[in-house]
């Protein structure tokens, strides 16, 4: 029996050095809305859709790691080298236009269908290097 009753997720959080950069990009891609974030000694910004929250943290200048998951496998933001186990997923239900808004906005993507024909899939990375899927769902 698992230890936690009821448990759910409750917000994912993304470290960056300008966080304010990363909200635009969450609520212009997404339709992620700011709210209220509690005063703390680093800023914060605290984003929501629906029932999904974001909480974006000032990244501390002394942190020696790289901004995003792609420097682990490449040099280079290709979604293509995308490391599978670092990402967050969404579902939209218009999926092809959602792809068009991505390559209008000078977004690089890669895109699979799951071998059911009908699945689609988007990998792309957000402005610090942050792994992103959109899957395809019919409403």
């Amino acid at each position: 029996m698992a230890a936690a009753k009821g448990a759910c997720l409750n917000h994912v959080s993304r470290e960056s050095s300008d966080i304010n950069r990363l909200a635009k990009f969450y609520q212009e891609i997404f339709g992620f809305e700011q709210i209220e974030s509690p005063k703390l000694e680093f800023q914060v910004i605290w984003l929501k859709l629906s029932s999904i929250y974001i909480h974006l943290i000032e990244r501390d200048p002394q942190t020696k790691l790289p901004e995003g998951p792609w420097t682990a496998t490449s040099p280079v933001a290709d979604p293509k080298n995308l490391p599978r186990g670092h990402h967050i997923c969404f579902s939209v239900s218009n999926f092809d236009s959602f792809l068009q808004t991505l390559k209008e906005k000078g977004i690089e993507t890669h895109v699979k269908t799951q071998a059911d024909g009908k699945t689609k899939q988007a990998f792309f990375f957000d402005p610090d290097g942050n792994g992103l899927e959109v899957a395809s769902r019919e409403d």
